[in-house]
């Protein structure tokens, strides 16, 4: 079982940076494929970026393609989701979430662990 904190979130203006971090402990961390997502108020949760358990392989959702990535270290235990370009429309609790399956996956029932999400919020 792995545990997820997620850091990072905050307010930024629109066209400005963040940097989200996820802190995993618990378990082998190159053993699971990792993801973020974001839900904005009275939005379903949606699917924003995965990578697998070497980070050699990536998806994005159609939100941050083009604008964000998702770099981790397998070192530290760490995975990140780098935000440029931002908009208001990113506004959101944005979620770390882990799969100890192979492969990416891009819907909720892929992944076994979940952290308790970090705000983000974007003004125009």
């Amino acid at each position: 079982q792995v545990a997820l904190v997620e850091s990072g979130g905050g307010l930024v203006q629109a066209g400005g940076s963040l940097r989200l971090s996820c802190a995993a402990s618990g378990g082998t961390f190159s053993n699971y494929s990792m993801g973020w997502f974001r839900q904005a108020p009275g939005k379903e949760r949606e699917f924003v970026a995965s990578t697998d358990r070497s980070g050699g392989m990536i998806k994005y959702g159609t939100s941050g393609r083009g604008r964000f990535t998702i770099p981790r270290d397998n070192a530290k235990n760490m995975v990140y989701l780098q935000m440029n370009s931002l908009k208001p429309e990113d506004t959101a609790v944005y979620y770390c979430a882990a799969s100890a399956r192979y492969g990416l996956g891009t819907i909720e029932g892929w992944f076994d662990f979940w952290g308790q999400g970090t705000q983000v919020a974007v003004s125009s």
